[in-house]
């Protein structure tokens, strides 16, 4: 007796084809007002915005490749020195559960130059530690203050620009990106020099004090009172599916930030050197798609392009993860990064849409998710691949990909 036989679809492709047709359907889209097509101005406090986000992408991206050197020289062990990390996002998590009533009490310029100021100070601590409580506590710092100058700067581009959020966001975290590229070249350069590695948190400590010498005066946007259902005082439901999405996107990236050279030194069997070499294709074009997305969002909204970038994200992760030619992998890992570049970005200016004039609490309620993110999901993998092995373990990314798309299709039929 014959019997039809349904097509079958993988759940990875039943995912991604959802997603496509989404895009391509009439549906509602994420902030009541359609993008408005205003010319994008970028003002002295845009630029302000962009070099203090720089400013804190540095320090915050020095912390990784100064560990060895810290490691030497106090003679760490590689649990004291993963302490460093964990005080970090432990500091982020604290700021993002208190800096919006921060912000309220002392205001955004105090919040602004302190939070970067605080920054700096934890970065002289690690500079001068002479033992692992103190340039942990240096971290623990820096997590805590540099996320409450983090916090400011999306609340108040979002004020800024309005319908124009994304785009700056977008541009934004461009300047991040170049700067978080910087640190290993700066340390590689000076660390065999007189100036030792210390003269890269120099540099940042400098780039702060300048700054705030030159450009003290410029004034920070004001909060922008609106009629919503924010004002209420209660985020809509839409926002709390958005910053869960973000977590599991933030998961996901640092996730491949954190192993993917491992991955490539022990299942793919690259050395080990050229494995470290190779993530500057996923580096790289993290830098390229901001800066291809912070043009597109002047020509799309973000209801289209979010889709559209965590489609590409998860291709690319699935070819890097699955593939076992190295060609093939770096391809992946640099579709992967085209893809995860954007996704914090609009997700965050999606966010601060949603929020309304809540911006300076939305702003450090996704600071508190990345910093839970970062803190859990990198030795989460970590300890799965000590039980089944890293090949396997990795797949935890493409799960964390998969239900973030399946939490924007919740927030996006949320009315």
């Amino acid at each position: 007796m014959k019997t039809r036989s349904r097509r079958y679809l993988p759940p990875v492709t039943a995912l991604q084809s959802g997603l496509l047709t989404l895009m391509r359907r009439k549906i509602r889209p994420m902030a009541a007002p359609a993008i408005t097509r205003a010319p994008f101005l970028r003002d002295r406090y845009t630029w302000l915005a962009y070099g203090m986000l720089a400013y804190f992408a540095y320090l915050q991206a020095a912390l990784g490749p100064v560990m060895p050197f810290l490691r030497a020289e106090l003679g760490l062990n590689f649990t004291l020195a993963g302490l460093h990390i964990s005080a970090m996002a432990t500091g982020m998590i604290f700021a993002g559960l208190t800096g919006a009533a921060v912000a309220a009490r002392l205001g955004r310029p105090t919040v602004f130059w302190g939070g970067g100021g605080g920054m700096a100070a934890g970065a002289l601590l690690l500079i001068v530690g002479a033992s692992p409580v103190v340039t942990i506590g240096g971290a623990l710092i820096m997590g805590v203050f540099g996320t409450y100058l983090l916090n400011m700067i999306p609340a108040t581009l979002a004020d800024l620009h309005g319908a124009n959020r994304a785009t700056a966001v977008t541009e934004a975290n461009v300047a991040a990106s170049l700067a978080s590229a910087l640190p290993p070249i700066v340390i590689g350069l000076l660390a065999g020099t007189a100036i030792t590695w210390r003269g890269a948190f120099w540099l940042g400590v400098v780039a702060w004090a300048a700054t705030l010498l030159l450009a003290r005066r410029i004034a920070l946007p004001a909060p922008v009172l609106t009629i919503s259902r924010a004002a209420s005082g209660a985020l809509p439901r839409r926002f709390w599916l958005v910053w869960a999405m973000i977590v599991l996107l933030v998961a996901a990236e640092w996730s491949v930030v954190a192993w993917s050279a491992d991955f490539m030194a022990g299942p793919i069997g690259l050395d080990r050197a050229l494995a470290s070499g190779l993530m500057t294709a996923f580096f790289g074009a993290m830098v390229i798609g901001r800066f291809i997305g912070s043009r597109l969002t002047r020509r799309m909204d973000t209801a289209t392009l979010l889709p559209l970038v965590l489609v590409l994200g998860i291709s690319g992760f699935l070819l890097f993860w699955l593939a076992r030619t190295p060609a093939l992998n770096v391809i992946g890992l640099f579709a992967a990064g085209l893809g995860v570049a954007n996704l914090f970005p609009l997700s965050l200016a999606w966010a601060t849409t949603i929020a309304g004039d809540q911006t300076d609490r939305a702003s450090a309620l996704i600071s508190l998710a990345a910093g839970l993110a970062i803190l859990i999901a990198p030795q989460t993998l970590g300890a799965a691949a000590d039980a089944i092995g890293l090949a396997r373990a990795m797949g935890l990314v493409a799960i964390l990909q998969l239900a973030a798309g399946g939490v924007m299709i919740a927030a996006r039929r949320e009315r």
